[in-house]
């Protein structure tokens, strides 16, 4: 197998918006943020890095250049053809990689906002669809274009088919044709669509409103949307009841009821 290479700078910038917000940023402009295996892995440690910490209430996810991610780096890729078993385990590895980072999303107990500013395709339109919230500039474009070059789009269909209506899946994943953003927002692909001058600014003032509220009730309430969401329908309200029966125990959700009957800002304890 073919030795990776790093590049000099670093592939995810990791900053803070203030201490309540993480900003992570893709950072292969001219690679088009191409998801190479470094950077899923250093995406993925950026994620990891924040996911615990009891100051951050939100991440979002941003990019530098003109395109926030082209998917795969096909070229990558491409290389690792000349191993002896023509690509297999690198591709196995990428792939498995590349999942187990948008999992990590999903399971992380902060909200990600994605913050797009460019086009987004392949892996990269699949990481739109992973993050919990999405801001896009009215300029940018979804596609997953796999089956234009043989390589159907099979692991982005499955954030792509938990995110849009069945028929705009497949139209997409079948035709390989870009959307526009103001397509993509009633395909329910993305929140909203801003200037691009104020994509990461709505994030911004997005992550700002979910760090005034509890914590441990964000938490709570993303991990039980998402396993609520492969349930059978009773199944999903029994255990929705019992979510809600916790919740009402915690000791956020006391003080947000005194708080509202009695006309005062709550007092977190983020408990």
């Amino acid at each position: 197998m073919q030795e990776r290479v790093r590049f000099s700078e670093p592939n995810v910038l990791q900053a803070r918006i203030d201490p309540a917000i993480a900003l992570v940023t893709l950072n292969r402009p001219t690679a088009r943020n191409a998801l190479s295996r470094d950077m899923i892995e250093d995406l993925r440690a950026a994620i990891d890095a924040v996911r615990d910490d009891s100051a951050v209430a939100a991440i979002i996810v941003a990019a530098n250049g003109p395109v926030f991610s082209a998917g795969h780096d096909l070229k990558e890729l491409t290389a690792h053809r000349s191993d002896n078993d023509h690509g297999k385990g690198f591709f196995s590895e990428t792939m498995a990689a590349c999942s187990a980072l948008m999992q990590a999303i999903v399971a992380c107990p902060k909200p990600v906002i994605a913050a797009v500013q460019g086009t987004a395709t392949a892996a990269g339109c699949q990481l739109v669809a992973t993050c919990d919230l999405a801001v896009a500039a009215a300029s940018a474009e979804f596609a997953t274009p796999g089956v234009n070059i043989g390589l159907f789009c099979s692991t982005p269909m499955v954030a792509l088919s938990r995110n849009v209506a069945p028929k705009h899946a497949m139209e997409m994943l079948l035709l390989g044709a870009p959307i526009t953003a103001e397509t993509a927002a009633a395909y329910g692909l993305v929140n909203r669509v801003v200037a691009k001058d104020d994509v990461l600014p709505i994030a911004i003032d997005m992550a700002r409103t979910i760090s005034a509220k509890s914590k441990a009730t964000v938490a709570l309430g993303k991990a039980a949307f998402y396993r609520q969401a492969e349930m059978p329908l009773a199944e999903a309200y029994a255990f929705a009841a019992e979510v809600m029966v916790e919740n009402m125990l915690r000791a956020d959700a006391a003080e947000g009821i005194c708080a509202f009957i009695e006309k005062r800002p709550p007092n977190w304890k983020d408990a």
